[in-house]
């Protein structure tokens, strides 16, 4: 990051000078939200802009997908979310010149986004083509605590000179209006989102009158409902007139202010949306009133201070401190609360791959949320990640269809989704992720054991237990090779630049995990709960041999092996393809899937990202020490990190193998993927998923934690340029305080009784009455070096073929 623009803050990304040439990366660094409306970092008087956005989570538009070649199962309905009428926009002038960033005459600029209140604010004192000096002050939040609400304000002040003003505070439906500053460019890239050429939002209802803009629509496809109201108060001792108009795209509260010097100007702007599948225009629009009704009694100030103590009590259970480190500690705190603006609010529906910062991946959930954010929300926010897996639970009765549909027992959850139905129109690397369903899985046992919630597992989570053990033991087949060994075969792993493959190991091991812990919590339930038990085995229809099918399946499940090159191949043929030489393919053929068509990756050893090294993390107890370390050193060269799902994970295994600097390095790649723009796309929104990747890494990673069988362990790994790490746990009902240096651990008991912790081999039983420090003699082997692309020495399959390393090239080179 450039520090001159961009000094360090530990609390606040601070923007120092205005740079026109990367508007959509700093309007996602620069955006708020709360997991249910999210605005862009746009400047308030709307140009110029690259994206202009604002995002209700879940509101969207639908169309039929239309396939050049047909076939049964394919995804039938797109779907992407919309943009939502723009309530940022509040422009100014001066003796009727425009304020426009990228021309004026500035004398001081700064922005800043500040983590502990939630604020974005921007200060501007601008000298006008006249020579008048004008101090424009703006602040922009969107609450924490009312989720449908946002607020504005700004504060206009003449420095030198009297001036007519004119405030213009504008509701603008982007989405069918035309923009007058910005165009969508043309791409064909599949992070970014589709474009429709037809109206979306079909106007309903507008109103206004007394200082209020009530706008209402309904989604021209998918049905939905959306209103926003808005409304404004101006405090001044300057003279002014107000006219306030509505029309069914816009809305406008226009102040004429004769200005005098050094008398302010002061305007809130109080916002409310309301969205909903089915609930008609005119109940949204009374709720916009009531919700404004309540923030005007309330005052700005009190809704502020509300955000205030939200924020507060966040960083209370979920800061991760590095002390002595000021420029981690403001990268760490970014990445935590983008986490928290893509989650906190999200309630009744997921959490988008971009949370509702940007259009990217059309405002769709992935397995995304299972394995990347849930871990950091069940041990900090667990109301949240309750939520989130309440959200897959209410998406069961279309998984089922999804199944039926794909001739398969069981549920099978959409690889790519707002409404529940898979929107994927590419299915090797959509529908053939069937891993979803064992992550989710994943992430509800990690959830019920990490908080005790045996209510959400009795009468909700046993059903997605069930449902995805059913598919999986469906799915596989039994084949007798010496012993029955139960396989998987046409299926995709993380890895998306290699498809449709027998037994991928990470979709093999994951399946296992599901098929084994469902056996065990439906057996669980039969003896220590029988009630219960027999009104989940009617509802379900659900037999005892077919659970014992499932821990049959689990136990012969097919795990690949290569002997020869001594690793888990990542599926049965992977090691028969060549070697992609990434060591000597041109920085402008990255990323790969941008200039190379598919079937050439799929010919090719070569990884978007990590897959056998995942699943390493995730079951680490199915591996040894030595499988683990030579997984690590086969796949970390040939994985491109094309996939910002990539860094963290291949960060927390070279921690675990002992590539101490190969895990610095690689989280830092994670750490700053959005606040260094590394994979260009940036303005697309937030990468969710590496932001919450980012937690993972500190903790999972460098302070060793690991949770299987529902018991907290630790094997530290701290980097030895690191004096100390301080993180925040929730364990079942106690809150702990870990402190982490080189030669110790020390845990504090914060609230609650006193629990059983492992670190290394030993045990220790934390007193909620003082503090437990465990003394570390070192931290695990330490590697040096990096890793050499392996196959360009030589190597050899089971079969005795050499394996090679090359680059494919077209005529032109």
């Amino acid at each position: 990051m450039d520090r001159t623009r961009f000094p360090i803050d530990e609390w606040r990304l601070v923007e120092t000078d205005h740079d026109p040439k990367d508007l959509g990366t700093t309007e996602t660094l620069f955006a708020v939200g709360n997991g249910y409306l999210g605005m862009r970092g746009n400047p308030e008087e709307g140009r110029d802009a690259h994206t202009h956005g604002t995002y209700v989570n879940g509101f969207h538009e639908v169309w039929q997908i239309r396939h050049a070649e047909d076939a049964h199962g394919f995804a039938r309905v797109g779907q992407t979310i919309v943009n939502v009428p723009d309530t940022k926009v509040i422009k100014v002038y001066v003796d009727d010149e425009p304020l426009t960033l990228d021309v004026a005459d500035l004398d001081e600029y700064e922005r800043t986004l500040d983590f502990s209140s939630g604020v974005l604010r921007r200060k501007v004192i601008w000298r006008t083509s006249a020579g008048k000096r004008v101090q424009i002050n703006t602040t922009r939040m969107v609450s924490f605590a009312q989720r449908h609400l946002a607020i504005m304000t700004m504060d206009v002040t003449m420095l030198e000179g009297d001036a007519p003003i004119v405030i213009s505070s504008q509701v603008l439906n982007r989405q069918d209006g035309h923009d007058d500053y910005s165009a969508a460019p043309v791409h064909n890239d599949p992070r970014k989102q589709e474009t429709l050429d037809r109206r979306i939002l079909d106007p309903i209802t507008q109103w206004c009158g007394d200082g209020r803009i009530m706008l209402g629509y309904r989604a021209h496809e998918s049905r939905m409902t959306l209103a926003v109201g808005v409304d404004h108060s101006l405090f001044t001792d300057n003279h002014y007139s107000e006219q306030v108009s509505a029309d069914p795209d816009s809305g406008k509260m226009v102040y004429r202010i004769n200005a005098q010097q050094s008398v302010p100007i002061h305007l809130e702007k109080l916002v409310a949306y309301h969205s909903s599948r089915s609930v008609p225009v005119r109940e949204l629009i009374d709720r916009c009133r009531r919700t404004l009704d309540r923030a005007r009694e309330q005052g700005v100030e009190s809704v502020h201070d509300d955000q205030l103590a939200w924020l507060a009590d966040f960083w209370k259970n979920a800061d991760v401190e590095l002390p002595g480190q000021p420029a981690l500690q403001q990268a760490v705190r970014w990445n935590l609360f983008q986490v928290a603006q893509a989650t906190a609010r999200a309630e009744a529906y997921g959490v988008a791959a971009k949370g509702v910062s940007g259009p990217g991946y059309s405002g769709h959930y992935f397995w995304d949320t299972e394995i990347y954010v849930l871990p950091f929300l069940t041990y900090t926010l667990p109301q949240a990640a309750r939520c989130a897996l309440r959200f897959r639970y209410t998406m069961l009765e279309a998984a089922r269809k999804r199944a039926a549909e794909m001739a398969q027992l069981g549920a099978l959850f959409p690889w790519r989704t707002i409404n529940g139905e898979e929107a994927s129109a590419y299915y090797a690397a959509g529908t053939a992720q069937y891993h979803i369903d064992a992550d989710i899985a994943y992430a509800l046992v990690k959830y019920v054991n990490a908080t005790g919630d045996i209510d959400f597992l009795l009468h909700e989570g046993v059903e997605i237990l069930v449902e995805t053990a059913r598919l999986w033991a469906d799915l596989g087949f039994w084949r007798t090779n010496g012993d029955k060994e139960f396989h998987i075969h046409s299926v995709t792993g993380p890895d998306e630049y290699t498809t449709v493959v027998n037994d991928n190991l990470f979709t093999n091991v994951m399946a296992r995990f599901n098929l084994a812990r469902a056996a065990e919590t439906v057996n669980e339930l039969r003896v220590r709960n029988p009630d219960a038990y027999a009104r989940v085995a009617k509802r379900l229809d659900l037999q005892e041999r077919e659970v014992d099918e499932w821990a049959r399946c689990a136990a012969a499940m097919y795990v690949p092996y290569d002997h020869e090159v001594g690793v888990h191949p990542q599926d049965m043929h992977f090691l028969e393809r060549e070697v992609w030489d990434l060591s000597n393919t041109p920085a402008d053929k990255r990323p790969l899937m941008l200039h190379y068509h598919p079937l050439v990756l799929y010919r090719f050893q070569v990884l978007k990202q990590a897959d056998v090294v995942l699943a390493m993390f995730l079951l680490g107890d199915d591996f040894t020490p030595e499988e683990k370390r030579a997984n690590f050193e086969y796949y970390d060269p040939i994985t491109t990190g094309d996939s910002t799902l990539s860094a963290v994970v291949q960060s927390i295994m070279a921690a675990q193998t002992g590539y101490h600097d190969l895990a610095l390095r690689y989280f830092y790649a994670g750490l700053f993927v959005d606040l260094a723009d590394r994979h260009g796309n940036t303005s697309d929104g937030v990468h969710v998923a590496s932001a919450g990747g980012v937690w993972s890494a500190l903790v999972y990673g460098f302070a060793g934690m690991h949770d299987n069988d529902a018991k907290l362990c630790f094997q530290p790994r701290l980097p030895e340029s690191w004096p100390e790490l301080r993180f925040r746990l929730h364990w079942r009902d106690t809150r702990l305080l870990v402190t982490l240096r080189n030669d110790q651990m020390r845990f504090e008991v914060v609230s609650g009784p006193g629990i059983r912790v492992q670190v290394g081999a030993e045990q220790f039983d934390l007193d909620p009455s003082e503090p437990t420090t465990v003394p570390l003699s070192g931290q695990g082997e330490r590697r040096r070096g990096e890793i050499v692309q392996w196959p360009l020495k030589g190597g050899y399959r089971e079969d005795g073929s050499l394996i090679t390393a090359s680059v494919p090239r077209s005529r032109d080179g």
